[in-house]
C-alpha cells in the first residue's frame, strides 16, 4: 500500500523484545502499514546470567528501519517521529560517549540476588526485608526491589561488586529503551515509567515523580550515574544526522521518549480506562489494568506503577515463561533434530491444529510453566517447570495441549490476584501478543479463566501499535482519550460451560503442585 498524503503523520514504532528487534511503520492512529523484524541472540550464563549485546539490537534496528523506509509505503519526508518500546528491567552501562561497557544485563538475570538481599535484609524481617527498609520503600515507591535479583538496581549492584571497573567507568546506567534513544539522539534520559523497577523514585505524587537520594544512598549507588527523567510522551529531541542518513529519514525527525514493552502493550491493547484489563502472551505473559489509586500487595509483588499516560497508575502481574514454553517444546523436545521444523514459526500453527482435536484437560495432565523461575505472583527464581500426572494413555497431542493449558492456569492465578487487588471482576479481557494469534489458545484462555476473551486485531502488533500511539500523543497527532475507539476487536471467545468443572478442578491442582513442591525446587535449584 502506498500513501499519497504529504502530511508528516507517520511514525517508526519500535517493538524491541528479548527474541527480536521489530520495527513498524504506522499512521498516527497506530495502524501498522509495514513491519520488519530481525532475531537477536540471547546469552544464558551459568549462575543465573542472561545477557544480550546492545550492538545486535542497534544493528537490527538500523536494518529494519532501512527496509521500511526503502519499501516506499510512505515517503521519508512524511515520517514525523520515532518512538521506542523495549524489553523492561534491563541494564546497559555506558560511558560518557554513549559506548556500552559490557553486554546488557536483561530482565532474566538473577546474579544480583545476594547483593540486593544483603542491602535490604535484617535480623528482624518480613519476606527477607528488614521492617525499616520495607516501610521506607513501600511508603515512597509503593514497592521494593525483589529478592530474586532481576530488577535493574540488582544488576547495578552485581556490577559494583563483581565488576567494579565497569561500575566506576559507567557514566550512566540505562534501561534498554533509553539506550536505543541515546543511540538515536545522543541524549541520556529515562521516563518515569521505565525507571520504576530501579525502585529509587518517589511515586507518591504521580504528577511529580523524582529520584529519592535517600533510597539511593541506602542501596549504595551513585545518584550521578542515573539519567534525567521525563514523561513517556515528552519529545527527547531530533534524531541525529548520522542516524537519519543511515535510515534514510529527515534529520529533524522527532524522537519521543516512549515506554517499555509492558507499558506500550497497555496502550496497544485498547484497554486504557480504569479497571479495563488485558492479557499479553509473548515470550512472557502478564495481566494488567489501569487503577485510580496507589496501593501495594507485598505478598504477591503487586503494586500501582506509573503509566505512560501522565497522571495515571496501572497494576500488573507477570509470569516469566509463556510463549517461551511453546518454543521450548518445539526446539528442545519435539523437533530438536528436525531442520524442517526446528526454529520454524509454522510449527505453532501445526500445534494449533493438533490441540484443536484434543479434549479439554489433556487427560488430566498438568504442565507448570516455570521454566526460568517466577517473579509474580510468587517471587522465586528456583521454581522449575514440569509435566505432572503423566500416564500411558497420554499422546503427543495431550502433551502439547497441556502446555497451552498450563500457561493459561498460571494466567488465571495472576488474574485472580489482580481482581482481588482491584476488588472487582475484569470481564471481558482484551488479549494481545503473538500467542493471541492462536484461536485455540484464546478459547482455552476463555475456558480456563471463565472470562470473555476479546482478541484485538493484529494482536502481534500491539506493542508496536502502543509505541506508535504514545509517539503520536507526544507529537500532538492523537490523544489517549481517542484510543478505545481506534483499537479494533477481531473476535470474541466465550467460556464453554461444559469445561467449567474440569478446569476448576485442574486449576486447583495446579496451585497444589506449587504448594507441595516449592521446598523441593529450592533444594534442587539454590544455585541455579
Amino acid at each position: 500500500m502506498t500513501v499519497e498524503s504529504g502530511d508528516r503523520t507517520y511514525l517508526l514504532a519500535v517493538d524491541h523484545g528479548t527474541s527480536a528487534m521489530k520495527v513498524a511503520l504506522t499512521d498516527k492512529c497506530g495502524e501498522v502499514l509495514a513491519f520488519e523484524f530481525i532475531e537477536t541472540p540471547l546469552h544464558l550464563i551459568p549462575g543465573g546470567g542472561a545477557e544480550q549485546n546492545p550492538d545486535d539490537w542497534w544493528n537490527a534496528f538500523l536494518e529494519c528501519s532501512r527496509r521500511l523506509v526503502e519499501g516506499g509505503t510512505v515517503r521519508s519526508d512524511q515520517i514525523a517521529g520515532i518512538c521506542v518500546s523495549s524489553q523492561w528491567s534491563g541494564t546497559v552501562a555506558v560511558d560518557e560517549s554513549g559506548n556500552h561497557l559490557c553486554n546488557a544485563i536483561i530482565w532474566m538475570d538473577t546474579r544480583g540476588e545476594p547483593y540486593i538481599k544483603k542491602v535490604l535484609g535484617g535480623l528482624i524481617n518480613i519476606q527477607g526485608y528488614s521492617i525499616p527498609n520495607l516501610l521506607r520503600w513501600l511508603r515512597k515507591t509503593g514497592g521494593i526491589p525483589t529478592g530474586a535479583g532481576k530488577d535493574p538496581i540488582a544488576h547495578i549492584l552485581y556490577l559494583k561488586n563483581e565488576h567494579p571497573d565497569i561500575y566506576e567507568k559507567a557514566y550512566k546506567f540505562l534501561e534498554c529503551k533509553d539506550y536505543l534513544n541515546l543511540k538515536l539522539t545522543g541524549k541520556f534520559a529515562s521516563s518515569y515509567d521505565a525507571i520504576m523497577l530501579h525502585w529509587v523514585t518517589d511515586t507518591r505524587d504521580i504528577g511529580n515523580v523524582q529520584y529519592d537520594t535517600g533510597l539511593m544512598k541506602k542501596i549504595g549507588v551513585d545518584p550521578d550515574k542515573f539519567p534525567p527523567l521525563m514523561s513517556a510522551i515528552d519529545v527527547l529531541g531530533d534524531v541525529s544526522e548520522d542516524v537519519a542518513q543511515q535510515i534514510g529519514i529527515l534529520p529533524d525527525t522527532k524522537v519521543v521518549s516512549g515506554s517499555p514493552d509492558l507499558h506500550s502493550a497497555i496502550i496497544g491493547s485498547g484497554a486504557v480506562r480504569d479497571y479495563e484489563g488485558h492479557i499479553y502472551i509473548g515470550t512472557s505473559s502478564w495481566v494488567i489494568c489501569h487503577v485510580p489509586f496507589k496501593k501495594t500487595d507485598i505478598s504477591h509483588n503487586i503494586a500501582s506503577l506509573p503509566s505512560p499516560v501522565p497522571g495515571r497508575y496501572f497494576v500488573a502481574n507477570e509470569q516469566e515463561s509463556a510463549g517461551a514454553c511453546l518454543t521450548f517444546l518445539r526446539d528442545n523436545l519435539l523437533h530438536i533434530d528436525d531442520p524442517e521444523k526446528f526454529g520454524k514459526q509454522e510449527v505453532y500453527q501445526e500445534f494449533d491444529r493438533i490441540v484443536e482435536d484434543v479434549p479439554a484437560g489433556s487427560n488430566k495432565m498438568i504442565f507448570t510453566p516455570w521454566l526460568y523461575g517466577e517473579r509474580t505472583p510468587v517471587e522465586d527464581h528456583t521454581l522449575r517447570g514440569g509435566l505432572h500426572n503423566i500416564s500411558l494413555p497420554v499422546k503427543r497431542g495431550d502433551l502439547i495441549r497441556a502446555v497451552f493449558e498450563g500457561v493459561a492456569y498460571n494466567s488465571r492465578w495472576l488474574m485472580e490476584l489482580v481482581e482481588k487487588f482491584i476488588k472487582r471482576k475484569m470481564d471481558p479481557l482484551n488479549i494481545i501478543g503473538g500467542g493471541a494469534q492462536s484461536d485455540v489458545w484464546c478459547q482455552i484462555y476463555a475456558d480456563v479463566l471463565n472470562r470473555t476473551i476479546r482478541k484485538v486485531k493484529d494482536p502481534i502488533y500491539a506493542n508496536a501499535r502502543g509505541a506508535a500511539l504514545i509517539g503520536a500523543v507526544g507529537l500532538s497527532l492523537c490523544s489517549f482519550d481517542e484510543i478505545p475507539r481506534l483499537i479494533q476487536i477481531e473476535k470474541e471467545f466465550v467460556p464453554n460451560p461444559a469445561n467449567r468443572e474440569l478446569y476448576d478442578e485442574l486449576f486447583k491442582e495446579f496451585l497444589n503442585i506449587y504448594k507441595n513442591n516449592v521446598k523441593m525446587y529450592k533444594r534442587l535449584n539454590r544455585s541455579g
